[in-house]
C-alpha cells in the first residue's frame, strides 16, 4: 500500500507555465500557500510571505482570494480534499476492513517517526492554533476531520457485515476512538518519538478491533 510521508498526501510543486488551465494554476498557488501556512502557521504567516511563496503579485493574490483568511480557507479545503482521498484509498486496498485499518495504523506509526513528519498535520495544527479563537475555523476543520472519522465508521460497519466484527460493537464509538488517537499521534510526532514506542502505542490501540 502506498503511503506518503506527509500525512497521506504531498505533491512536488511544479512551475507555472503559460497556457496552463486556470484550475491547474489555482491548485499550484494553493500548494505553495499551503506549504507556507504549514511551516509558519496562520497567524505568523504574512501576506508578504504568501506573495513570495506563490510567486504572485500582491494585486493578483488579493484579486484571486480577497484576503489572507480567504486564501487560508481555500488551502484548508484543498488539503482536506486530498487528505480524505488518501484515507479512502488506504481503507479500500484490502478486502478485509479490519486488516485495512490495521495496515493503515501500522504504516501511520512508521510515518510519524520520520523527521519530515515533525511539522504535523495541517488540520490538527490549525485546531491547536485557532480553534479557541475562531468559531469558523473550528467548525470548518471539525467538518473535515469528521469526514475522515466517517470513513472509519463505514469500514467498521462493513467489517460487521462480513462477520469480522461483532454486531454488538458500536462502529461510531470505535471510529471516534481511532480518530482521537490519530490526533494524539500527530501531536506526538512533534516530539520525534522512538519508532518502538510509537508502534507499541499503535499495537495497544488496535486491540479495540479484537
Amino acid at each position: 500500500m502506498w503511503f506518503n510521508i506527509q500525512i497521506f498526501w504531498v505533491q512536488e510543486f511544479k512551475r507555472g507555465e503559460m497556457g496552463r488551465p486556470a484550475q491547474y494554476q489555482r491548485d499550484e498557488v494553493l500548494e505553495k500557500a499551503m506549504e507556507a501556512f504549514w511551516d509558519g502557521g496562520y497567524t505568523a504567516t504574512s501576506m508578504a510571505q504568501l506573495v513570495k511563496a506563490t510567486n504572485l503579485k500582491p494585486g493578483s493574490l488579493y484579486s484571486a482570494f480577497k484576503s489572507k483568511e480567504d486564501l487560508f480557507f481555500a488551502v484548508l479545503d484543498y488539503y482536506a480534499e486530498h487528505n480524505n482521498l488518501r484515507f479512502k484509498e488506504a481503507l479500500s486496498e484490502n478486502e478485509s476492513p479490519l486488516d485495512a485499518i490495521r495496515s493503515f495504523f501500522n504504516l501511520f506509526a512508521n510515518m510519524i517517526t520520520d523527521p519530515e513528519s515533525r511539522r504535523g498535520c495541517l488540520l490538527i495544527n490549525t485546531i491547536l492554533e485557532l480553534a479557541r479563537k475562531d468559531d469558523d475555523v473550528r467548525e470548518r476543520v471539525t467538518k473535515y476531520l469528521d469526514a475522515n472519522e466517517e470513513l472509519f465508521r463505514q469500514a467498521l460497519v462493513s467489517a460487521q457485515e462480513k462477520g469480522e466484527l461483532s454486531s454488538d460493537r458500536d462502529p461510531g464509538a470505535i471510529a471516534a476512538f481511532l480518530m482521537t488517537n490519530i490526533w494524539g499521534l500527530r501531536v506526538l510526532a512533534g516530539t520525534a518519538p522512538e519508532k518502538e514506542r510509537t508502534q507499541a502505542i499503535v499495537d495497544q490501540l488496535l486491540m479495540i478491533l479484537d
